[in-house]
């Protein structure tokens, strides 16, 4: 038996591969937001993170963790750079003193509101670029992420 794989096997699964073309579309877009926020020194993934925590009540970090598809230490990792710039705080509820809550501060709301035009300028052109339409693409994104979730 051959430990080799020929190369009509490596285009096959270029092709067809769709966590492949999920993985690029995703790097794309996210290079393509990277830039369009740069302006508001804000990247793609600190632009979602903001807009989770932009609810009336202050969540705590396990649902935002889920909200964005990441573990706790990924989120961890994302949250120090925008506490520093002081756009969030983590704050200790009263009730529970072991609890942890996050929080934009109002610095944090103001540079959503100057990256908010710029998102809905760029991702408008986007939606409207794509042959399927939005919503198409959206439920098939979702679809992707149930059955990968499920383990199929």
């Amino acid at each position: 038996m051959s430990n080799e794989i020929s190369y009509a096997t490596t285009t096959e699964v270029r092709d067809a591969c769709l966590c492949l073309h999920v993985q690029r579309a995703a790097r794309a877009l996210a290079r393509r937001f990277d830039e369009v926020l740069r302006p508001v020194g804000l990247t793609n993934g600190q632009f979602s993170l903001l807009m989770a925590l932009n609810r009336p009540e202050p969540p705590p970090p396990g649902p935002v963790a889920a909200l964005l598809a990441m573990d706790r230490t990924s989120l961890t990792a994302l949250l120090k750079p925008l506490q520093r710039r002081g756009l969030i705080e983590i704050v200790v509820p009263e009730e529970d003193r072991r609890a942890r809550r996050l929080k934009l501060t109002a610095e944090g709301v103001a540079t959503l509101a100057r990256a908010l035009p710029l998102w809905r300028r760029h991702h408008g052109a986007l939606e409207a670029a794509l042959p399927m339409g939005a919503d198409a693409a959206r439920e098939a994104l979702s679809a992707v992420t149930s059955a990968a979730s499920e383990g199929f």
